[in-house]
């Protein structure tokens, strides 16, 4: 400080009520803030800043989510936030900046749930040709189409193995580093794709991002126009593109909502904490389903015979046992019951006492031997 070494460390042995190994809230309870969230030390403890993730609460658990009506379609600018935050570091005027930045790596995160189809949930645009889509096919599936420049056609991943538009809640998570993408879907393992050879590895000038539905001018990919219409109705929830979260900014005041647009009444919902359910498997798919000749049972028919037999047996058993239980139970019962005794006791009552015309004259009768004399002195006189 001011040219002169301070060392602190030698002070603050020798200073009285300072002592070593001071560790911050945060070391101990840090990892209570999930999902992102940044904890912040306090004087007296510490708060979660869920300002970049796609969450809210104390603990940035509570996933913010809307429902959307049919029509309805969410718009957030990328190049107004980007220059905002430019011109605030550099001092220039946001006009000044006219660009957005350039991705080799995206990350992509939302849960929905749907019961029509085809819908376009998410789209994210550019200046140039490039774009980002995440889709529902008339079929119900899932489909996520890259453009990326270098390649005619844009680049599909089709999920064909199971129908997203099945009113459930569905979980999406796409990341991309550079020409690897890594898609997870629900409690699925992730899945890994790469974009072809010739593809470009940079998302340039990212211009805008949708929710629902596509309103963009300019030229737009063909089957982002075909299932553009009517667009998207059902909940959508903890939406994040890298840092930013569109819904959270539109449902909850934030320096970015500014660049938030909304068609539509946007009505918050929590329809995205409801749990994950799977639908039951079909006759035709279910290797217990007893009418299904063409599934195959891991077990030859006489172990299933066997297994039944013993299952049987089991449950016959249990209830033999229960029944024992239950007979043995009400016997000690009665048991105790039954030969129960009255409880007896005995007295010191002399003999004669019913007879006699006091317990005195009782006593005096019955033992011969006791005699009682009265002081003259100790007798009380009633006057």
């Amino acid at each position: 400080m001011n040219g002169v070494t301070l060392d602190l460390e030698e002070r603050a042995k020798v200073t009285l009520g300072v002592k070593p190994g001071c560790s911050g809230h945060c070391t101990s309870y840090g990892m209570y803030c999930e999902n992102g969230g940044k904890c912040v030390e306090k004087y007296n403890g510490y708060s979660c800043d869920c300002s970049k993730t796609a969450y809210d609460g104390p603990f940035c658990i509570k996933d913010v989510g809307a429902f959307f009506e049919e029509g309805m379609w969410l718009r957030y600018n990328f190049q107004a936030a980007v220059a905002k935050d430019a011109a605030s570091r550099s001092g220039n005027s946001p006009d000044s900046q006219n660009a957005t930045p350039d991705l080799a790596n995206e990350e992509v995160c939302f849960s929905f749930s749907t019961t029509k189809a085809p819908c376009i949930l998410l789209y994210v645009s550019s200046h140039t040709t490039d774009f980002l889509a995440v889709l529902v096919k008339p079929s119900g599936n899932l489909q996520i189409r890259y453009n990326l420049g270098g390649t005619r056609e844009p680049y599909n991943i089709d999920v064909d193995h199971r129908n997203m538009a099945n009113g459930q809640p569905h979980s999406v998570n796409i990341t991309r580093n550079e020409k690897d993408i890594i898609l997870q879907l629900d409690h699925y393992s992730p899945v890994s794709y790469s974009l072809p050879s010739s593809s470009d590895t940079l998302f340039n000038s990212p211009k805008s991002l949708f929710l629902g539905k596509v309103i963009e001018t300019g030229k737009i990919d063909q089957e982002i126009h075909k299932y553009n219409t009517p667009g998207f109705t059902g909940c959508l929830s903890r939406v994040q593109f890298n840092q930013i979260a569109p819904l959270k900014a539109a449902l909850r005041p934030t320096n970015v909502s500014s660049q938030v647009h909304i068609q539509g009444e946007l009505v918050e919902s929590n329809c995205g904490a409801s749990p994950l359910t799977i639908p039951p498997m079909s006759a035709a798919t279910d290797p217990w389903h007893l009418d299904s000749a063409s599934a195959d049972f891991p077990y030859n028919a006489g172990q299933a015979i066997r297994d039944g037999v013993n299952r049987n047996s089991a449950i016959i058993g249990g209830v033999i046992a229960v029944v024992i239980f239950t007979i043995l139970c009400t016997l000690v019962f009665l048991i105790r019951y039954m030969f129960r005794h009255k409880g007896t006791y005995h007295t010191n009552e002399a003999k004669g006492a019913e007879s006699a015309e006091s317990a005195d004259a009782a006593i005096m009768n019955h033992d011969p031997n006791f005699t009682e004399t009265i002081d003259e002195s100790k007798k009380e006189w009633l006057i």
